[in-house]
């Protein structure tokens, strides 16, 4: 009897793989399609070196809101605090350039009819590796993913970033998985500068009316299109990518012109395994 149950645990061994790959064809495609790392640019992510000490960081204060589900969207009020704001101006002043486009993800240019700007890579001040660190553990410190080095924008009148996406392809795996939008700074006079997302739909509930601009008949519009209001603290946290590779086009977004004052983001995007 103890032969024979040993014969049954052995013909299993041998034929579940195949008999779950034939089941399940997504899965093996996945497994086997598993990629290594690419080579990528380390100075382009906030990477610590080996021996560096890790910088004291006040806790987690910000409260997430689910806005969607497919792509996931998260609303995060309080991401920064008032400190953190006030650093990021202070040490992104002096490096403001003007922001440029890629058609290729390689040669940059500027175009001011598509992206009228302002962009300053910032250093990784002890406050800003806070941040940085703050973005990874929102996705659980995935050991497959790194944040890239954050930069900040700043937009004054007739600003405006056409609409565009934050991903550019699935490289083999790989690529800029999630995107968080930060407001910095939102002048005293500011009109105008949300940032739209016409492919996604919008919320009925009222409740969202104080981080997103609102119609009369909110309840009853079942429509697409959100523009979210600039609101200096608070951010949004989006995934360009589905579980399959493939990069959502609901992510199609675009920073409105600003008609009066100023206004300052702060951008990190996270490159990892899809």
């Amino acid at each position: 009897m103890f032969q024979y149950v040993i014969g049954l645990l052995a013909i299993f061994l041998v034929f579940s793989n195949p008999i779950s790959d034939f089941l399940y064809p997504d899965r093996a495609t996945r497994i086997n399609n598993v990629s290594p790392r690419p080579k990528f640019n380390e100075s382009l992510l906030a990477i610590d070196p080996p021996n560096a000490t890790a910088p004291e960081c006040a806790p987690d204060g910000y409260v997430a809101r689910i806005l969607s589900r497919e792509p996931l969207i998260v609303y995060l009020e309080n991401f920064l605090n008032e400190e953190e704001r006030k650093h990021l101006l202070d040490i992104s002043e002096p490096i403001f350039v003007p922001s440029t486009i890629t058609n290729n993800g390689e040669a940059t240019h500027r175009d001011s009819s598509v992206r009228d700007s302002h962009v300053a890579l910032i250093p990784r001040t002890d406050p800003v590796r806070c941040i940085e660190s703050r973005a990874r553990a929102l996705q659980g410190w995935r050991p497959d993913l790194w944040i890239e080095r954050v930069r900040t924008q700043r937009y004054g009148p007739g600003g405006h970033y056409n609409h565009h996406f934050d991903w550019s392809s699935n490289t083999r795996g790989w690529g800029r998985v999630s995107s968080l939008m930060v407001w910095v700074e939102g002048s005293d006079s500011l009109k105008g500068g949300g940032t739209e997302f016409p492919l996604i739909k919008r919320p009925a509930e009222k409740e969202w009316c104080r981080l997103i601009q609102c119609t009369d008949d909110m309840e009853e519009d079942k429509g697409t299109g959100v523009i979210f209001k600039v609101v200096p603290g608070n951010a949004v946290y989006w995934e360009n990518f589905a579980a399959d590779g493939r990069g959502y086009e609901e992510t199609w977004h675009a920073g409105l012109p600003v008609q009066e004052g100023t206004k300052t983001g702060l951008n990190i995007w996270s490159f990892g395994r899809i």
